[in-house]
């Protein structure tokens, strides 16, 4: 059973092995450069921000994380919905199930009004993933490549009064 989790400075392995390999070019321009500890230290940060604005989770199976999601807030009531899975875990559902718990979160104890969310045009899989969490797709968002090329990514939306959750009680 795939299930959300607080991250620890400890952590810093486990982010490197996730923020590797073909997961790496799927996260948008500007975000792979930084190391794994760097990262990891950056994101604890925000948690002792006020007021808090952006919440990190890791997905695990188990003892094992393997995957990274967030939602940031951007006012008023809308946050933005990201995540990364290690490439040796695709295709098993645990995105589907992360994405839906963080949602939970997003709505219920954020309360966030409307989550957004893109995905790599290269990545269908991943807009397969928001749209079994319940997000339609809206249209694209183009953005600049570090290399100067634009991509379009499909972009989402889900709205707190059109969540149906099929998993309650995350222990977020």
């Amino acid at each position: 059973m795939t299930g959300l989790r607080p991250l620890t400075p400890s952590d810093a392995a486990a982010v490197g092995r996730i923020r590797s390999g073909g997961s790496m070019r799927f996260l948008p321009p500007g975000r792979a450069a930084e190391n794994a500890e760097a990262w990891l230290t950056r994101v604890l940060g925000y948690e002792d921000v006020e007021p808090r604005e952006c919440w990190y989770r890791g997905i695990v199976v188990g003892a094992d994380l393997l995957g990274l999601i967030s939602v940031r807030r951007y006012p008023p009531g809308e946050g933005r919905l990201g995540y990364i899975l290690r490439e040796d875990t695709w295709g098993r559902g645990h995105g589907t199930e992360a994405v839906r718990e963080m949602c939970a979160f997003a709505f219920h104890s954020v309360g966030l009004d409307v989550l957004t969310a893109l995905h790599h045009p290269d990545n269908p899989a991943s807009g397969r993933v928001l749209a079994k969490a319940g997000f339609t797709r809206t249209g694209s968002c183009d953005l600049m490549a570090e290399d100067g090329t634009v991509a379009a990514y499909p972009a989402y939306e889900l709205a707190a009064k059109d969540y149906v959750p099929e998993k309650v009680g995350s222990p977020l």
